[in-house]
């Protein structure tokens, strides 16, 4: 049990202390060598089981520690027999968010569970064993700084780019974090074709795309402004995307996107969250992927407000689409999208477009299933509109 807490406070480390790119790069010790789905589903079904023999075994005064760690066990469990669940069904990926994951974040969630059922079961074992408690206290502590020298094993490579203007395009084809102070500004663009890349406070100008992603996994942009692209202001394609706190907006061209994700259902699911993106053709829009897009603000864009399309999966979570030409959440092309808790106001009629394009807050489209949820629509010229087989079903 307490080599399982190493694990999670190596994981904690690597994120949180070292920085590393997550989750690549925060896989604790064993994650390293084997799958970290198994690792940790491994050692949670053998954790409840000897926790079930103790509890059976071992009467008061412990006995109250030993079912409140059961307890909490027996759910990390069920944590653990989902996220195992989705690795066998989105083709051996990993991290899977489980349960709650997709709401919070995973590694502290983890830690938290763990770290409680492991106090729980100590204080049992240290109740029972007096003797043995300085032996105890000691082999704990050597096991809990066995994951220090891991976690600096495994230390992703820092870039800092300093205050200024840097000419670009920026090329970064190796794992790597690259961090930019108050200022930093890269002009003509970044291109990121290696897995795990980290790039965080870091403005962009121009480009022909300001960000693009291509081929990669598990790459975070963090806190990255973009403005003045010809095309995407962030564009990832086959690849997979963690996109938090950005803004884009002053995009060049006619069609430009703000945040574009493509191509990417083979890799891990792809997460936007709480970015702003002002104007552009499609504020974000998602084409054959997963991804889940939650707490954006998206507003004055000339097509569509947040698109969902061509067979893409996921959930579009609590952001606000304002003042958007044709149609403000758009659900296409045999893509299953859960709309839930968002705010679309003021959608607008597009003259030149057809009878779909008549200022929809919502629509389905061509054969999508859009399942709607506490949504608020205001001011929109149309509230809900499904076309050419599609459905909107309500919860």
């Amino acid at each position: 049990m307490a080599a399982h807490e190493a694990e999670h406070v190596g994981q904690l480390l690597q994120k949180q202390g070292l920085e590393n790119s997550c989750p690549k790069d925060c896989r604790g010790a064993l994650g390293f060598i084997f799958d970290v789905e198994w690792v940790h589903f491994a050692y949670n079904s053998s954790i409840l089981l000897a926790l079930g023999a103790m509890w059976l075994l071992i009467r008061p005064p412990v006995l109250g520690f030993l079912s409140a760690a059961v307890a909490v066990q027996s759910y990390h469990a069920v944590e653990h027999v989902a996220k195992i669940d989705q690795w066998l069904s989105n083709g051996h990926m990993s991290p899977t968010p489980g349960i709650l994951g997709k709401h919070l974040q995973l590694v502290e969630l983890h830690f938290a569970f763990n770290t409680i059922v492991f106090v729980l079961a100590l204080a049992a074992f240290l109740e029972v064993a007096r003797r043995e408690r300085v032996f105890a206290a000691a082999a704990v502590a050597f096991l809990l700084l066995l994951p220090v020298p891991v976690a600096l094993a495994t230390r992703t490579p820092t870039t800092h780019l300093a205050a200024g203007v840097h000419e670009g395009p920026l090329v970064i084809d190796e794992t790597r974090k690259v961090i930019g102070e108050r200022g930093t500004v890269v002009r003509g663009g970044i291109r990121i074709t290696a897995n795990g890349v980290l790039v965080r406070d870091v403005a962009v100008v121009g480009g022909r795309h300001g960000i693009l992603v291509e081929n990669a996994t598990n790459v975070v942009l963090d806190r990255v402004a973009v403005r003045g692209s010809e095309l995407d202001g962030i564009s990832a394609r086959r690849s997979s995307v963690t996109i938090r706190d950005c803004v884009v907006h002053s995009l060049l061209g006619p069609q430009a996107q703000g945040i574009d994700i493509s191509f990417g259902m083979t890799k891990p699911p792809s997460l936007v969250e709480g970015c702003t993106v002002l104007g552009g053709y499609e504020g974000i829009v998602t084409h054959f992927a997963h991804a889940d897009l939650r707490r954006n603000r998206v507003s004055d864009t000339t097509h569509r407000g947040i698109t969902m399309t061509e067979m893409s999966m996921g959930h579009v979570q609590a952001n606000e689409v304002s003042d958007a030409l044709g149609v403000g959440i758009f659900c296409g092309d045999y893509s299953h999208c859960e709309i839930e808790r968002n705010t679309v106001l003021g959608t607008r009629p597009d003259s030149e477009g057809g009878r779909s394009r008549a200022g929809y807050a919502i629509q389905a489209h061509y054969g999508a299933s859009a399942t709607v949820t506490d949504n608020r629509l205001a001011r929109n010229a149309r509230e809900e509109g499904v076309f050419v087989n599609a459905e909107i079903v309500r919860e």
